[in-house]
């Protein structure tokens, strides 16, 4: 253990100051034995630290390292657990109790001892011990390591000091002037002693030769006690009259401290008084105006208002602790009430009675509007009511039920009014929708001021396919699309009902915005979040005058701005319940008097919606107008798959040629009409779709009508209307169908080549067959210059083939096929120079071919042809000069 505790003094102790002074070899208690030690150790440094430091042996060498380190002035309780038996644990409480096992008892009793020693000297008995007999607390352990530890390194600690500089100096100096003072240090000891002698006996005469002077130095020592004796008197004297005056400032003081309290509470009091006075006093001026001010002048309004505003502020201001026990304040606080009460009360009455008599005076201006598409203006009447704004605010904050009423009076008023202008302003545009009274009321029976719609849709016109010459009798909308019986409605009359239905909108819509922004500002209902609104607190009458619990005050605004916002769109709803009635009526009657009237509809009403949705989009005008809107959207799509189902019911004439379809020609005015239309309009992808569907539909039934056609080929049905369709696509430059244009190109060229193809077969049929023997014996492997020995194609058969279409012959029968053509094709698409340039290029392509096929399966034959190309040039030519 001594070698152990000189190398942890060596290796760890020593580097930070320290003196290792007790040692104990440990584990922890119940658990798997790591041992340790535990040290006590001293630094050596004023003034001294002592500390119980656990030093544990490294894993990785044969070397010590610093674990943890407690001050043993943190140590509360040493537990030796049995003082009478020897048992190797004991216990350490610091900040927890820390559990230890000696390697042996005495190891442990040394340890123990040496903290009771330190204890006693540094730590002035803190440390309690437990269980630990008094015979080792007293007595320091007789022998051995532990005598050692304990006893001998302590008082070592306190024996040995340290030499300085100076003495370390003086010391090397003195051995230097000694030759022998290492090498004979008994020599060096005796000369020491014998100059200490000298110098004793030298201090010893000195110390006799002043006694003179000491006995004088006694005697001034003596005078100067007697001088304090009487200073001191004299102190005390001056003390005992400080004593009486010390009292008498006592005195002053207590006074001048009452004084000052009375002051302070003096001043508090006058403040409370002008709080009181400034904050809850009402002018008689102000009592006069809100008991019998007038209403109707502005500068009894304006005199009302400030007031009103006077009298909220004396109603809401915060009263102090103990205020609201005051008579005074009660008395006024019933004041204030009673004034509020009676004022709320004729402001009340009196607004009624304008809402009353305002309704009342507008509605007999309505006569003036009548004939004319413009609804009354209500500016004056908002101007006149917006001069109580204010007073409106004031009730709203201090008598909510009152002022809900007021909202309810006024909405019954206005609905009402509202009500009368708006069926009267929509009659009015009925009948000039449908032209004057008496066709209005005889074509669509418009029966009073409702406008229902009792027209029979008997007389719907069906589509049937005529000939060429009646087909632009038809109706001009797409598949007669609508209900009208009596002739086509023509572009001036759709520029009408556009400007009708504009108007309608246009006078709708600064109607409805100016009266929700009336509401809004007169009845202070804020619909912007940027505007932050006076959040005043209605006057609660508490007996107590406490003041009523509040909302944090940004939930509060949140609350009140979405509930305020609530009120004005249910306000508006109940004042305008009518128009979306009356835009749905009037929608129906344009879609009866012509479907192509949705289209109108769709891009003014989507105009409108985008507008109001910019200014304010949860007004009630966005969301009214959105609603209308589906319903418009709802028509134009009807009307879509109308046309579409009408395409599928086409029936054709089988004794007349099909020519152009009607629904080919009216897809192509719907075109030309709906890009007019929709020119820069919001809902450009609405008819985009619709132009899928119709011209998918148009392909469709084009087929389907050319698969039935008996009197017209199929190919010149096809070709001819897809060539119109073609055409209409390309000019009008629609950008969504630009696949169906270059498919409609494709179907009309295919069409064009196979109808030129099965007529050419019919002039030289026999020429046709001959060579087509030829080809198919070719084919079977007949080689080209062998087929003139062939029987059924020798060269005399040729020959009597050629000869059966001399140039008569055949421009006979190219006569022939140009009025066959002719007949099969209509005078609309002008296709016939087409086709025929079409069959004369087919013509000569087939005439050189057969030349090519003489030319190699009867080689040197000298057969050719009854006529050249430049015959057939001329044949061609000829032929369509006269006709």
């Amino acid at each position: 253990m001594t070698a152990i505790k000189h190398a942890l003094q060596r290796d760890i102790f020593t580097p930070n100051d320290e003196r290792l002074l007790g040692i104990v070899n440990v584990c922890k208690a119940g658990k798997k034995k790591k041992n340790c030690f535990l040290c006590a150790t001293v630094t050596t440094e004023r003034p001294v630290q002592v500390k119980v430091v656990k030093v544990k042996k490294s894993d990785k060498g044969d070397f010590y390292k610093r674990q943890q380190t407690w001050e043993l002035r943190d140590l509360t309780e040493v537990d030796a657990k049995d003082a009478s038996k020897e048992n190797p644990e004991f216990d350490l409480h610091f900040e927890k109790v820390y559990r230890w096992l000696a390697s042996s008892t005495a190891e442990k009793n040394s340890f123990i001892s040496c903290i009771w020693k330190l204890n006693q000297r540094y730590l002035r008995k803190k440390v309690e011990f437990v269980n630990v007999s008094s015979q080792l607390l007293e007595e320091s352990v007789p022998s051995g390591e532990s005598q050692s530890v304990a006893g001998g390194d302590e008082d070592a600690l306190d024996d040995y000091q340290e030499l300085s500089t100076r003495e370390e100096q003086d010391i090397e100096s003195m051995m230097e002037m000694c030759e022998y003072a290492i090498s004979n240090a008994e020599a060096f000891a005796e000369q020491l002693s014998r100059e200490l002698q000298v110098l004793d006996g030298a201090n010893i005469q000195s110390i006799m030769a002043s006694e003179k002077q000491v006995n004088i130095l006694m005697q001034l020592l003596d005078e100067a006690l007697s001088e304090v004796d009487t200073i001191e008197g004299k102190l005390s004297s001056y003390e005992e009259m400080l004593q009486s005056v010390k009292e008498q400032m006592d005195q002053i003081s207590q006074s001048n401290r009452l004084i000052q309290i009375s002051n302070t509470n003096n001043g508090k009091l006058l403040d409370e008084i002008q709080f009181l006075v400034n904050y809850m006093d009402l002018s008689k001026g102000h009592i006069r105006a809100l008991q019998d001010g007038d209403l109707t002048s502005p500068k009894g309004i304006e005199a009302c208002i400030n007031a009103s505003e006077a009298l909220l502020q004396c109603m809401n201001v915060a009263l102090r602790p103990g205020h609201d026990k005051l008579m005074a304040v009660k008395q006024q606080q019933h004041l204030f009430t009673e004034l509020r009460d009676t004022f709320a009360r004729r402001l009340t009455n009196h607004l009624n009675n304008v809402f009353v008599h305002q309704g009342h005076d507008q509605s007999s201006t309505l006569s003036q509007h009548t004939a004319e598409l413009t609804l009354p203006k209500h500016s004056p009447l908002h101007r006149d009511l917006l001069r109580y704004a204010k007073l409106m605010e004031w009730l709203k904050n201090t008598h909510r039920e009152k002022y809900e009423g007021l909202s309810r009076t006024y909405v019954d008023y206005m609905s009402r009014l509202y009500e009368r202008e708006i069926k009267d302003f929509f009659e009015v545009a009925k009948i000039k929708m449908a032209g004057t009274t008496k066709e209005a009321k005889g074509k669509f029976g418009l029966h009073g001021s409702s406008g229902k719609l009792t027209g029979s849709t008997s007389s719907l016109n069906k589509l049937t396919v005529q000939g060429s010459n009646s087909r632009r009798s038809q109706s001009s909308s797409l598949l007669d699309m609508g209900n009208m019986s009596a002739s086509d409605l023509d572009v001036a009359d759709r520029t009408k009902f556009d400007k009708i239905f504009e108007q309608v909108l246009s006078e709708l819509e600064p109607l409805c915005l100016a009266e929700q922004d009336f509401i809004s500002k007169f009845f202070k209902l804020q619909q912007h979040p940027t505007v932050t609104p006076p959040l005043a607190q209605p006057e609660t009458e508490e007996s107590d005058g406490s003041m009523p619990s509040r909302m944090p005050p940004q939930a509060e605004h949140r609350h009140s701005l979405s509930s305020e916002k609530d009120m004005v769109r249910l306000m508006m709803n109940k004042i305008f319940q009518s128009i979306e009635t009356e835009l749905n009526s009037l929608i129906a009657l344009g879609d009866k008097i012509d479907s192509f009237n949705s289209l109108y509809m769709l891009v003014k009403m989507s105009h409108h919606v985008w507008t109001a949705e910019n200014v304010d989009p949860a007004s009630y005008l966005s969301t009214t107008l959105g609603n209308v809107l589906v319903t418009v959207k709802r028509n134009f799509d009807k009307c879509i798959s109308g046309q579409i189902r009408q395409m599928e019911e086409v029936k054709i004439s089988k004794k007349s040629k099909v020519g152009i379809l009607l629904f080919v020609t009216a897809f192509e005015e719907f075109a030309e009409l709906a890009e007019t239309i929709f020119r820069n309009a919001e809902r450009r992808g609405d008819l985009d779709k619709a132009y899928v569907k119709l011209i998918r539909a148009v392909f469709m039934n084009v087929e389907k009508v050319a698969n039935e056609s008996q009197k017209t080929p199929r190919d010149v049905v096809m070709m001819e209307n897809f060539h119109h369709i073609f055409s209409t696509l390309s000019r009008l430059k629609i950008s969504c169908l630009d696949a169906e244009r270059r498919e409609a190109k494709h179907k009309y060229t295919d069409h064009l080549q196979s109808y030129v193809i099965n007529s050419l077969g019919q002039p030289l049929e026999k020429l046709n067959h001959f060579f087509e023997g030829v080809e198919a014996r070719v084919a079977q492997g007949v080689r080209e210059e062998e087929v003139s020995y062939q029987l059924a194609f020798n060269k005399q058969e040729l020959r009597k083939v050629i000869k059966e279409y001399p140039g008569k012959e055949v421009k006979k029968g190219l006569d022939n096929l140009y009025k066959k053509v002719d007949k099969h094709l209509c005078e609309e698409e002008s296709l016939l120079q087409v086709v025929w340039h079409s069959m004369q290029d087919e013509f000569i392509r087939q005439y050189k071919h057969f030349e090519d096929l003489i030319g190699r399966c009867y080689p040197g034959s000298g057969i050719t042809m009854e006529f050249t190309i430049q015959d057939m040039l001329e044949y061609f030519s000829s032929i369509a000069q006269s006709h």
